[in-house]
């Protein structure tokens, strides 16, 4: 199952493509960032958010997209551009039908490096492990990645919870 990881900004959005062979096996696809020009106005930088995702969607076609959560900011204009970047991108996938599963960053960090407030430096190492990667990709590209593999993480403890007859208590939104 090929998984696309997505952090979004409208600035640079970052994606990253893995594919789960087993719980286990974990390879590395591509990845990359999507950079757009901020001289050009709101909506030409979301078109090429949009554009971009669907060339990658298309070239690579993954099964599933994982996309980060926004976070609201200390500035509100910055959360309201980071929306409309993600919003940009998650309309790319559903264009393809695509599941798209959304993790917060706290998660993501969880899920890779093991600490919820981990710096992306300790971020970028655990994927260059989780991958065998030789060397580092970009940040936005590194979180992507974090996000798919974060994905494919809790994907192998739902299913640990489903083979488990679970009678009592609930499991929160991802």
């Amino acid at each position: 199952m090929q998984i696309l990881g997505i952090d979004p900004g409208l600035r640079n959005t970052g994606f990253g493509i893995i594919d789960e062979i087993s719980s286990s096996n974990l390879n590395y696809i591509a990845s990359g960032v999507i950079e757009t020009d901020a001289s050009n106005s709101l909506p030409e930088r979301i078109r090429t958010i949009l554009t971009s995702i669907d060339l990658i969607i298309k070239e690579y076609k993954p099964d599933v997209v994982s996309i980060e959560k926004v976070f609201v900011n200390v500035n509100p204009q910055s959360t309201l551009m980071l929306g409309q970047a993600r919003g940009a991108a998650i309309s790319g996938c559903v264009l393809h039908d695509l599941p798209v599963f959304e993790y917060t960053a706290l998660q993501v960090k969880q899920a890779v490096v093991g600490y919820g407030h981990a710096d992306k430096e300790q971020i970028k190492k655990m994927v260059m492990h989780m991958l065998s990667l030789n060397a580092a990709p970009r940040s936005d590209a590194a979180d992507a990645l974090a996000c798919a593999l974060a994905h494919s993480h809790y994907k192998r403890i739902g299913q640990i919870f489903n083979m488990a007859s679970v009678k009592k208590g609930r499991i929160r939104e991802r």
